[in-house]
């Protein structure tokens, strides 16, 4: 199912700022971006070409051009952004290798460079404090005419990236695994994780990347002869990769416009806590109209687009509960006025600013802003919180 995205909301998306480019300012995730590059530079001894493209792409060259199928789940208004059928705001970086591909068609001798491609991407994702809906990406394509590229080539650059972004002098116990992936635009995918210690002091593997060698359908969808080609791809999310460098656990930091905060962005320093602000809940019985509707990625877009620019104080988003009307009361369904096929949801707001004590009173506003653009049915029952 496609739906897509109002005039305001293509505008809301555009104007936001791209924290990888130093064109739009400094940010300590442009000297992680520099570091990456370098060390894959070191590594192979190849130049680097940085490519700044345009967020709105062609629907095909973000999926029908990278090996997705038609059906895939992932082109679904859910997942991604659209704003035509033929257009819409790239939810993948590597949405700008079919054309770098095409570029490369008159290429006829040796050939081997390192190739960048970083910026916005647009997701419909959930809302907590490790995930945005427009994240960062880069992915680095190494492309090579007349020469080899294989699995050991793979390890090095996946080993180079994690000393990249956790360097061994920093972070001496570093852990990192690579499983096996399937992406459609690489054959041998892997994944890339490294076990990091949480803040309760437990371990877990987090994702940091994901690779593989450049598959042939896609080369030869450019003309590139995949008996004469190769290439190696990696794709990496820059907000994860620069809270894990500076040891940030909100989200949210990355943007803050606290003095305190701004100013420790600017380099890749370890980050030092600034007095958190008091969460305050708000927890809403809502009515959908299917629980579809209750998925947590697609109401957290709704969320955000209802509460425009305080969405920045959203901290997390929760489906706490999902019942059915046969699961509810007679006396609750009659209250709610629900239909046969509603549910009814305990959907759980935390909010949260970086720089102010939120007011009770502003919690909810916010609340009542947010049940009035997602409820569905037509009786109302107290929000709770």
């Amino acid at each position: 199912m496609k739906t897509y995205l109002s005039l305001s909301q293509l505008n809301s998306a555009l104007s936001l700022r791209d924290l990888s480019d130093p064109g739009a300012g400094p940010h300590a995730m442009q000297l992680l971006l520099a570091d990456l590059v370098a060390a894959l530079e070191r590594l192979w001894g190849v130049p680097s070409r940085t490519h700044r493209l345009n967020p709105l792409v062609a629907t095909a060259d973000n999926y029908d051009r990278l090996g997705y199928s038609p059906d895939d789940v992932t082109r679904d208004s859910r997942y991604s952004r659209h704003v035509s059928p033929t257009v819409m705001l790239r939810s993948h970086a590597s949405a700008g290798i079919p054309a770098l591909l095409d570029s490369l068609r008159g290429e006829l001798g040796h050939y081997d460079e390192l190739h960048v491609l970083p910026g916005l991407v647009y997701r419909r994702d959930a809302i907590d404090r490790t995930h945005v809906g427009a994240p960062h990406q880069v992915d680095l394509w190494r492309l090579k005419a007349r020469g080899l590229l294989g699995p050991s080539d793979l390890d090095a650059m996946m080993e180079a990236v994690v000393e990249a972004v956790l360097p061994a002098a920093l972070y001496p116990d570093v852990q990192w695994r690579s499983t096996a992936a399937r992406h459609s635009y690489t054959a041998a995918g892997r994944q890339l994780d490294v076990l990091m210690t949480q803040p309760d002091g437990r371990p877990e593997w987090l994702e940091l990347a994901e690779c593989g060698l450049a598959a042939a359908p896609v080369l030869r969808g450019s003309g590139l002869d995949p008996r004469r080609w190769a290439g190696l791809a990696l794709g990496l999310g820059l907000d994860r990769a620069l809270m894990l460098r500076k040891g940030i656990a909100d989200i949210r930091l990355l943007r803050s416009g606290h003095p305190d905060v701004q100013s420790q962005m600017l380099d890749l320093a370890p980050y030092r806590s600034v007095s958190a602000m008091p969460e305050i809940r708000r927890d809403l019985s809502l009515v959908l109209d299917t629980a579809a509707d209750a998925d947590v990625e697609l109401l957290g877009d709704l969320v955000r687009t209802a509460l425009g620019p305080d969405a920045e104080v959203l901290a997390a988003l929760e489906v706490v509960a999902v019942t059915t009307t046969a699961e509810l009361p007679p006396t609750a369904v009659e209250r709610l006025r629900m239909d046969a096929g509603q549910v009814n949801v305990l959907l759980r707001l935390v909010l949260q600013p970086l720089d102010r004590t939120l007011t009770d009173g502003e919690a909810n506003i916010l609340r009542d802003r947010v049940y009035l653009a997602v409820h569905r049915g037509e009786g109302q029952e107290l929000i709770a919180g």
